[in-house]
């Protein structure tokens, strides 16, 4: 009796992509491996998607929908650009290495394009130059991106330590932060014996670095009014 061929679909693909992504990350992602959670021949997977590339095109397409569906767009733009800057970040830390993919690809499908439209919307009341409102929002989700991608690695490295049985990124810090001085590492060992290191990642840390942002582009507006 021939063996009868699963039924794959664009849907099931995709589903199946955020799966290999979370539990091997984005380094040992393929098109053969993926083929073969699927249960398929890899081949196959060129019928819906001409090359990784283009999946990835379209992995980044659905995150950037997911942020369009949740986002609010009341108030002011400091109050639209913070509800996209964390929307934006609660989005991403749910897909698996999303903002790799989003850094990876170009701005060539509808909702990528609806979401770069979205933001520039977010400014498009302030008197910057146009120029100054792309750099905005480039700004911005930059931050965004980076700040995820930090805590994502951070987690893998962690992660990777504890399986391999080796010492954690701390007990190695304490071991070299004792052979140093203070004129060396001084304020550094003050700052990390304190705990302000594990800050980094928090919600805590983001919005602060968010704030930043925001004062610095109403400061340029300002200068621009006078």
């Amino acid at each position: 009796m021939r063996k009868q061929q699963p039924q794959i679909s664009e849907d099931k693909i995709l589903e199946a992509s955020w799966e290999l992504l979370r539990e091997e990350g984005i380094e040992k992602f393929s098109m053969r491996r993926l083929a073969d959670r699927l249960g398929i021949q890899a081949p196959s997977l060129y019928w819906y998607f001409k090359s990784k590339q283009n999946l990835y095109q379209r992995l980044a397409n659905h995150v950037s929908k997911i942020i369009l569906e949740e986002l609010q767009s009341e108030g002011d733009w400091k109050e639209q650009l913070t509800e996209l800057a964390i929307t934006t970040r609660n989005v991403l830390s749910r897909y698996p290495c999303s903002t790799q993919l989003m850094m990876m690809t170009l701005p060539h499908e509808p909702d990528i394009i609806r979401f770069t439209n979205r933001m520039l919307l977010c400014v498009e009341s302030t008197p910057l130059e146009q120029e100054q409102k792309m750099q905005v929002v480039t700004t911005l989700v930059n931050y965004v991106f980076y700040f995820v991608l930090d805590d994502y690695q951070h987690e893998r490295n962690v992660s990777a330590m504890f399986k391999d049985n080796v010492s954690l990124p701390e007990d190695e810090l304490i071991r070299l932060l004792d052979t140093m001085s203070d004129t060396e590492a001084g304020l550094f060992r003050r700052m990390f014996t304190n705990g302000l290191f594990e800050l980094m990642g928090t919600d805590r840390a983001f919005e602060f670095g968010l704030r930043l942002i925001l004062l610095g582009i109403e400061q340029i507006i300002k200068e621009q009014e006078k």
